[in-house]
């Protein structure tokens, strides 16, 4: 398997998505998010995205020239619409209006409506930690869980994503996780590679318990931790579709379909500047729970401590791939 530079991924991953139809700030945005879900390991959200992305722009899935609109007519807040382009580009469009409206007002709500997928939540809720604010996010996504109970997908797996910040300007930790058992990705990635799934992930078409991915597919995913995770999938639909204006999970098409309507997702923040509530006390109790992890062998908080690598290693099939994408 090749081993390749991160600056050589969001290189080539900018060519691919300008080649197929993206403007290049655009590209830009879109390639850094791919890049850091690489360097974290996040296959699903990186590279294993690309060919999607290129695939819908050139069908109009996802427009690639468009310009968000960002709304500030509250002081607590900030709303973009996306206008079926990309997330990423549009939350880097009101991004400084949200953090300055956090730091002004103390909290800030932030909405993305009528967007591309977001895939990594996390991605956009770390760039609020790095500038000092705390940051809650959500999204959903096509409906793919059944209630407790049931078996007809009413939600989809409907992340949802913390990043705290630290004393010295970095990130304290941070969490990133689908409020279903687990994220859709790793089914179809299982059933791409003909492999079985752990029970508990998901049920057949008829509600029943299965450890194959295609039956899954045309079945449901279970929520995480039962009826825990069902509540909290939603309030994660609730904050990202009824408070952003955008599709509820049950009218969002299949996301990786290469025709069909757009996207049209939305993504909510919560964004809090703790100097507001609690001072530099904030970052002693931030300090004081990271040792109480620490101290305990082989323990640590969600995210914390995380080395960034030059290089990742790659699968063949995916580079290849990506160099034919952009033509390299």
């Amino acid at each position: 398997m090749p081993t390749i530079s991160l600056d050589q991924i969001e290189d080539v991953t900018t060519s691919a998505l300008m080649r197929h139809g993206a403007a290049e700030p655009v590209a830009k945005s879109v390639a850094h998010a791919v890049r850091v879900a690489e360097a974290n390991d996040n296959k699903i959200c990186g590279l294993y995205y690309l060919e999607s992305y290129c695939t819908q722009l050139q069908t109009g899935r996802v427009l690639g020239d468009v310009t968000p609109r960002v709304s500030h007519d509250r002081p607590g807040s900030v709303c973009v619409d996306a206008r079926f382009g990309f997330a990423q580009w549009a939350f880097a469009a009101g991004f400084d209006t949200a953090v300055e409206a956090a730091r002004a007002n103390g909290t800030c709500g932030y909405s993305i409506a009528h967007s591309h997928t977001c895939t990594s939540l996390g991605y956009f809720t770390e760039q609020f930690a790095e500038v000092g604010l705390l940051a809650i996010g959500s999204t959903n996504s096509t409906a793919r869980v059944s209630p407790p109970g049931g078996s007809v997908p009413v939600l989809g797996t409907n992340p949802m994503a913390m990043a705290v910040p630290g004393r010295d300007g970095q990130v304290a930790f941070q969490f990133d996780y689908s409020t279903s058992a687990v994220a859709l990705g790793k089914i179809t990635m299982a059933a791409a590679a003909d492999e079985l799934i752990p029970r508990g992930w998901a049920v057949d078409a008829d509600g029943n318990d299965t450890t194959d991915p295609h039956e899954a597919l045309n079945g449901s995913l279970l929520s995480a931790g039962g009826y825990k995770g069902y509540g909290l999938g939603l309030m994660v639909e609730i904050l990202a579709s009824a408070l952003t204006g955008s599709l509820s999970s049950t009218d969002i098409p299949p996301l990786k379909a290469p025709e069909g309507a757009h996207h049209d997702i939305g993504q909510f923040y919560l964004v809090i500047d703790p100097a507001s509530f609690s001072g530099n006390s904030f970052f002693d109790h931030v300090d004081a729970l990271r040792v109480a992890v620490e101290e305990q062998p082989g323990a640590r908080l969600p995210g914390a401590g995380r080395a960034v690598p030059e290089r990742v290693e790659l699968e063949d099939a995916v580079w290849t791939s990506v160099l034919r994408l952009a033509d390299a």
